[in-house]
């Protein structure tokens, strides 16, 4: 049986927590074939991003239809676009891709607090948002967005993720055009080691849509996901660190 085909439309971490470089790790962990399109090269690392530099428009679209025209693909996740540019032309490209269940991560802010797009690129969010399958939001990422209406207005599905909240449990709701369909509440795993989780959640549910899961069971194996690595955390550099990789985790998914 072949693997899902997920392809992954986000930036470089260089420090290897986040980014694309999380992205393929967590979609080879869950048994799919990733493949990318980058929209920006960083320099970061645990404390923060020290440069950026975006990769020119038409280089993304090049990425993306070099691999959709031969692999062919079951489902796509948007990271780090890079610039309003590239957003309202990936938006166009991607349109064009009937079918495929696309999950969107809208990066605003990096864990150190670094912004990764400016209100340009932010207002750009809405016609990918119009497209998407989820948008799965953090709390200051949903307010920047417009709150949890945007599920109506886009006619799509919000993962409001509460990881940014207060208190010892956490709450992340599914909220579709109608309304919560569901929320899941969990002890929070106390590690300043986090860096990533967004990328790597909206990089798990890809690979279970593209693996044909519906929408609950794939954030919800996806939420497992990232707590299993947020709990193998290695404790690497000074700052925000990147998490562990569950191996095996597949297997008994």
């Amino acid at each position: 049986m072949k693997p899902a085909r997920i392809l992954i439309i986000a930036g470089s971490d260089s420090g290897g927590g986040a980014g694309i470089q999380a992205d393929i790790k967590t979609v080879t962990m869950l048994g799919g074939h990733a493949m990318t399109a980058i929209t920006a090269i960083t320099a970061q690392n645990t404390l923060g991003v020290q440069a950026v530099h975006p990769v020119p428009t038409e280089m993304v679209l090049a990425q993306i239809d070099s691999v959709v025209s031969d692999i062919g693909v079951d489902a796509v996740k948007i990271g780090m676009i890079g610039s309003a540019e590239t957003a309202a032309a990936v938006a166009e490209r991607l349109a064009m891709l009937e079918g495929v269940p696309i999950v969107f991560d809208p990066v605003m802010v990096s864990t150190s607090g670094s912004a990764l797009a400016d209100e340009a690129t932010i207002a750009a969010f809405e016609r990918l948002m119009a497209l998407a399958t989820l948008v799965t939001p953090n709390i200051p990422e949903l307010e920047a967005l417009g709150g949890e209406e945007i599920a109506i207005r886009f006619a799509t599905h919000v993962l409001a993720k509460g990881g940014h909240g207060a208190g010892p449990m956490l709450t992340d709701r599914l909220i579709g055009p109608r309304g919560v369909m569901k929320a899941w509440s969990n002890a929070r795993i106390d590690t300043p080691h986090t860096h990533g989780t967004g990328c790597t959640l909206a990089s798990a549910i890809a690979a279970g849509l593209g693996q044909g899961m519906d929408l609950v069971g794939a954030v919800e194996r996806g939420r497992k996901y990232v707590r299993e690595a947020l709990s193998l955390a290695p404790g690497l550099g000074q700052g925000h660190g990147p998490m562990g990789v569950p191996l095996g985790f597949y297997e008994h998914a």
